[in-house]
């Protein structure tokens, strides 16, 4: 059991990855803020639950997303659903003939990332579904396992793995209409994207 008397000192260095973690989820300066200081209020009068030596990041971070998911989310413009287990796994990677346009250590997704503007890929994540989003920000940015993940959402760790790749598709095709439209890779044909209702 944690001791609320040092809550301050070991939680306080992570507002600030917190706060970033924040934006990402509500894309407004003061509901960041807001679910930032209900996180930390409700950290606080929790820490007594915390379990010394586990990890204070991960907990903090389920603390963040179930507030968000139970309050904040309420509040967002959508509910959106998105089943992708029939559309083909359109990875820019494939798209640009894969293993041909590799040089050295640098990927065809790293080269045309580099060539996008970061608003870009900022907007491509905002658009993706809640569920989608979130567990790729887990994975992707905060650099989570999926076993912390799967706890931090209180979800088996499959469903972890399938939200993260579904996200992942959604975003890599988004960024790719973006790229196509730039000229920043080849004029290919691009197969059609599906999307149904569902989804886990």
């Amino acid at each position: 059991m944690a001791d609320q008397a040092d809550f301050a000192e070991q939680a306080m260095p992570l507002m600030s990855g917190l706060y970033a973690a924040a934006m990402r989820l509500t894309y407004n300066s003061s509901d960041a803020e807001d679910l930032v200081q209900d996180t930390y209020l409700r950290a606080y009068r929790g820490f007594g639950g915390f379990e010394a030596g586990t990890n204070l990041k991960a907990w903090l971070y389920k603390i963040l997303t179930n507030t968000f998911i139970n309050t904040y989310r309420m509040k967002q413009r959508r509910v959106q659903q998105v089943e992708l287990d029939d559309v083909p796994d359109y990875s820019l990677y494939r798209r640009m003939g894969g293993l041909e346009t590799v040089s050295l250590s640098r990927t065809p997704e790293t080269q045309v990332l580099d060539g996008m503007p970061d608003d870009e890929v900022k907007l491509a994540l905002e658009s993706l579904p809640d569920q989608f989003r979130i567990a790729v920000i887990l994975c992707d940015i905060e650099e989570f396992s999926y076993k912390e993940i799967a706890d931090i959402l209180d979800i088996p760790m499959g469903t972890v793995m399938s939200r993260i790749h579904r996200g992942r598709k959604l975003l890599h095709d988004k960024l790719w209409e973006y790229a196509a439209e730039r000229g920043l890779i080849p004029n290919v044909e691009r197969p059609a994207a599906a999307a149904h209702a569902g989804g886990q």
